[in-house]
């Protein structure tokens, strides 16, 4: 057992004499990988709340003229027509 402790110890000591086991030139990785990951987190979030108050309005515009349809309000054509309209301006 004294002679696996000496080769440890021996590994450990430095060029000065001192124990130099610390957290090596890699340390920086885990601070960098939780920043991006928490950079993720926000950015998924922000894109997903954009895309949905993106969407709401569509969809009240659609609610909208499918009732006016629903009441009698406007055309058969004319439903159509302002459909195709709200379609090509959602994309």
């Amino acid at each position: 057992m004294s002679a696996l402790s000496s080769v440890m110890t021996a590994l450990a000591v430095g060029p000065h004499g001192g124990y130099e086991w610390g957290p090596g030139p890699w340390w920086p990785v885990f601070p960098i990988v939780w920043g991006l990951f928490w950079i993720a987190v926000v950015v998924t979030a922000v894109v997903l709340w954009r895309r949905s108050r993106r969407e709401r309005p569509m969809r009240s515009a659609l609610s909208v003229l499918a009732e006016e349809f629903a009441r009698g309000g406007i055309t058969e054509e004319e439903y159509e027509r302002r459909l195709s309209v709200l379609r090509r301006l959602g994309g």
